[in-house]
């Protein structure tokens, strides 16, 4: 998670109004501060709002790590083969893909692993990138694809049908390879 983090602003307070200026600034910055630690991409997953993650590293870029390789496929025929990180824990689901400029290349992605199939949702908070986010149910089947997916905002993008994978790929990737729902993948861990 990512808690965004906010500059002090000088303020100048003639000294005679200093006492009721000040609560209310304070007032102000407290519920702004409030208001920036909502989920970015990845989240909960479930649609709801994560509270923020206090040990999250918010001052640098991430690097990406290769940890498998995805195979989107129709009718028992891989269409494009990409390669991804998996993010399998719940601070890496929240993070995903918080704090990076941007995939390796464009045939490079990251998995999103959840214990069960449900709804998801995901939004943009946080995420320079734009992405198509892909939702995948229990049996491998794509349920819906959200396609470029708005960087830095809050709009969520819903599964629509219980998912349990959720992959996310440079916005554009789906219409680029005919990724269709319908589609499935495979994946397996790099050893």
């Amino acid at each position: 998670m990512d808690i965004q983090q906010l500059a002090p602003t000088p303020v100048s307070v003639p000294p005679q109004t200093t006492s009721v200026p000040l609560r209310v600034l304070s007032l102000l910055l407290c519920g702004t501060v409030l208001l920036g630690g909502l989920t970015a991409c990845g989240g909960s997953g479930n649609g709801e709002t994560s509270s923020p993650d206090a040990g999250a590293d918010t001052t640098r870029t991430i690097p990406f790590d290769v940890e498998g390789r995805l195979a989107f496929v129709r009718n028992k025929d891989s269409t494009v083969v990409i390669d991804v990180e998996i993010a399998a824990t719940d601070s890496a689901r929240e993070r995903g893909m918080m704090q990076r400029e941007g995939f390796p290349d464009k045939k490079s992605g990251m998995l999103f692993l959840f214990d069960n199939e449900q709804p998801r949702s995901f939004w943009m908070s946080n995420t320079p990138v734009a992405l198509d986010i892909i939702f995948v149910s229990a049996d491998s089947q794509i349920v819906n694809i959200a396609k470029y997916t708005t960087p830095f905002s809050s709009e969520n993008y819903r599964s629509g049908e219980p998912a349990q994978y959720v992959v996310e790929v440079p916005a554009g990737f789906a219409d680029s390879h005919g990724i269709l729902e319908g589609d499935r993948v495979r994946w397996r861990r790099l050893e």
